[in-house]
């Protein structure tokens, strides 16, 4: 969650850097905000399958890798939308 709370602030730091638009800032905020939800989600998950199950189960693995990596594609998902908005103003500057 620090890792994503520091992302998420960097973020928001060049978004208001490079003026971002008011559809650019939905974009980014609806990722930010997503990406917190669906950790937390992921958290509770895990919770839920260590309450119920003290003894290693295939199916409990099964439940928190898949909740990982649910993590892991909204992660992906977040970074391609970072780029579509940042990377042509960061070129723009630079170039």
């Amino acid at each position: 969650m620090r890792i994503h709370c520091t992302a998420a602030g960097l973020v928001i730091l060049f978004g208001l850097y490079f003026q971002l638009s008011a559809s650019e800032w939905i974009f980014i905020l609806l990722a930010i905000g997503g990406m917190f939800s669906l950790e937390l989600v992921n958290t509770a998950i895990e919770r839920t399958v260590d309450l119920v199950t003290e003894e290693f189960h295939p199916l409990a693995k099964q439940a928190k890798d898949i909740a990982a990596g649910a993590v892991l594609v909204y992660a992906i998902l977040s970074v391609i939308i970072g780029c579509i908005i940042f990377l042509p103003k960061i070129v723009k500057n630079v170039l």
